[in-house]
């Protein structure tokens, strides 16, 4: 076990208020590829960073039949949690875990056995489906039902509105209140723990200074190199499957009596 290792795992055992943020690498190990990496979606296929965006989105509905096929066969449908997703879980059952800000959309940390109230989703769900017009919301897998059935681009049962994916797309804001909630969260950490993020994308990126601002430890486990590597405490390089486990492998019960419930 290297050096910055040994301190991590040092630092994840003293802590009582972990904040992790997890980014699209800790799922690529269950099949879900990433996006800008070398073998990435957009990397590879270019036009499909134009389904992600809302103004496409909208006004085209061959962009939103396209869309709808790409759900139709996401890799998160059949993915299963890796030993990373599973390393969480431990980390939770340990109580030192305070908040799981994810900027995955695919629901591996719940499928995995992290309590949902603990995963703050700040770019949403692929799981549920929401009308543009009315907000109506619904389960994804009925509405893949109505695609399957022949409907390209199903509309709104309630107000023949656009349905989407319960994702943020780019040009679509993000909702303050779940924003606010990873960002208090990170202000409350003794120690943040970023997994398998680039930490290029804004707000959600500035976690990792406003904890390091008030007093918090700041651990990177990343494939490639970030912008914060400067500000960490430590940086950890490798298969997320293979490192987080034993950031959490000898980890005993720590039961806390001060540590307020996040909200």
């Amino acid at each position: 076990m290297g050096h910055e290792l040994e301190r991590a795992c040092e630092w994840v055992d003293e802590s009582r208020r972990i904040v992790v943020l997890t980014g699209a690498g800790i799922s690529t190990e269950s099949g879900i590829p990433d996006f800008r990496g070398p073998q990435g979606l957009w990397t590879k296929n270019p036009k499909a960073e134009k389904l992600s965006d809302i103004r496409y989105y909208m006004s085209d509905p061959e962009v939103r039949r396209l869309a709808w096929q790409q759900r139709l066969a996401h890799p998160a449908w059949q993915a299963k949690p890796n030993p990373g997703h599973l390393a969480l879980v431990s980390l939770e059952e340990s109580g030192r875990l305070h908040a799981l800000v994810t900027q995955n959309i695919d629901g591996l940390h719940q499928v995995a056995g992290n309590s949902p109230e603990k995963v703050v989703e700040v770019h949403g769900t692929i799981h549920q489906v929401v009308c543009m017009s009315c907000d109506w919301r619904g389960p994804m897998q009925t509405t893949l039902e109505r695609v399957r059935a022949g409907e390209e681009d199903p509309a709104c049962r309630n107000c023949g509105g656009i349905l989407k994916s319960a994702t943020i797309s780019f040009g679509q804001s993000l909702v303050p209140e779940v924003i606010d909630r990873a960002m208090r969260a990170a202000g409350q950490a003794d120690l943040l723990l970023a997994v398998g993020t680039s930490l290029s994308v804004y707000p959600v990126a500035n976690a990792v200074p406003l904890a390091k601002s008030a007093g918090a430890r700041v651990v990177i486990l990343n494939a490639e190199p970030t912008p914060m590597d400067s500000v960490a405490d430590a940086l950890l390089r490798g298969a997320i499957g293979e490192v987080l486990p034993k950031l959490v492998d000898k980890l005993g019960p720590r039961h806390l009596t001060s540590d307020k419930r996040l909200t």
